[in-house]
């Protein structure tokens, strides 16, 4: 069996683990750490463009708190951790489906506190 494969994420003054599942995407995203990028926010999600362009998997638009998803028009990294301007009620939303490669360990409502145009860093943890 395979190691689990898992990143740290350092979002402004916020740092949080994640481990990736076993997709194409999230292995495209392992081989290519560590990435860097500003995020912005959308409701209860931080999202910045990477420099990868892949193709959907098991597209979903509501996903799990703490998910990590890529949406590919926007060739973006996204980190959800509540609901969306997309969402109804309580569920998170993404914009439109996005392909879910890892979850956040722990509590991850602490990216509350990033605001727009911070810089992130993923990297293996």
């Amino acid at each position: 069996m395979e190691e689990p494969r898992r990143i740290r994420l350092l979002v402004g003054a916020v740092a949080s683990y994640a481990t990736l599942n076993d997709t194409q995407v999230a292995r495209t995203v392992w081989d290519s750490l560590p990435l860097e990028f500003k995020v912005q926010t959308w409701g209860d999600e931080l999202y910045g463009a990477i420099p990868l362009d892949l193709e959907l998997e098991m597209p979903q638009e509501v996903v799990l708190p703490g998910d990590l998803g890529y949406w590919p028009p926007g060739h973006a990294f996204c980190i959800f951790f509540g609901p969306t301007p997309a969402s109804h009620g309580d569920e998170v939303r993404a914009a439109s489906a996005v392909t879910v490669f890892g979850h956040v360990e722990g509590e991850p409502t602490v990216f509350r506190s990033v605001s727009s145009g911070a810089k992130v860093r993923v990297e293996r943890a």
